[in-house]
């Protein structure tokens, strides 16, 4: 089995196994222009040509002031033009010396800036549901944070229905894996983010990741072991509750 037929395998089966797409779904994607959500688009759009079920997809890339986290918004153009997917492009910005005064990290006050512009754009578009970028090793390791800083048993899960807003927010690429979206990105040309952000090497998830490549030496088969808990535990499909 080649690499992209492994790839689209899994992501057929996670769209199946938890129930990610339904008929007349329009999705925005959230683009930031990383590998994974360049794949995704990709997975996404070529799913899109398929008749059932019948969904639309847009994508949406947030340009943050303040935070130098981009890619070539030329070069994204043309390759969702090539793609068929009608791309937007928002700018938006959030206040440092707030968060510093609220003892909120930078990382994720940023995050959800973005996040907060991917919701208003998808209720203008009519979209019912969000996709976003995250594969099976960014869901195991917000987890193991979850654990060692949280205390308590939870992840991003890989469908989540919101309370708030009629939006249904999806992980289409749960189940790849981390290194097989590198090696597709070398293979298919994936031009490279822009990141000048001074915050990126200095957060917990860094810390988890090395923590997690420490565990996966001691035991090769972690990750199905951390999935099948979450699973058995009914991480992976939740619903916003009061």
């Amino acid at each position: 089995m080649t690499l992209e037929e492994r790839i689209r395998r899994r992501f057929r089966t996670a769209l199946v196994k938890y129930g990610l797409t339904e008929d007349g779904d329009k999705i925005l994607v959230g683009l930031s222009g990383g590998k994974d959500s360049l794949c995704l688009l990709e997975l996404l759009a070529a799913q899109a040509r398929i008749h059932k079920p019948a969904i639309r997809v847009e994508a949406l890339h947030v340009r943050m002031e303040n935070i130098h986290y981009e890619t070539d918004t030329t070069w994204l153009q043309a390759f969702c033009n090539q793609l068929g997917v009608p791309l937007h492009i928002r700018t938006t910005r959030f206040d440092e010396a707030k968060a510093k005064e609220k003892g909120k990290p930078t990382c994720f006050l940023c995050s959800w800036m973005r996040r907060k512009e991917l919701f208003n754009v998808a209720q203008e578009l009519g979209c019912n549901k969000i996709a976003l970028g995250h594969h099976q090793d960014d869901i195991i390791h917000t987890s193991l944070m979850n654990i060692f800083f949280q205390g308590h048993f939870a992840t991003m899960p890989a469908r989540l229905k919101l309370r708030k807003m009629p939006l249904t927010i999806i992980r289409p690429l749960c189940l790849e894996h981390e290194a097989d979206i590198e090696a597709l990105a070398l293979e298919h040309h994936y031009e490279k983010q822009l990141k000048l952000c001074p915050y990126e090497h200095d957060s917990q998830r860094t810390t988890m990741r090395r923590l997690y490549e420490q565990m996966e030496q001691c035991n090769p088969e972690v990750r199905y072991s951390i999935w099948n808990a979450l699973e058995r535990e009914g991480k992976l499909i939740e619903e916003e509750v009061d």
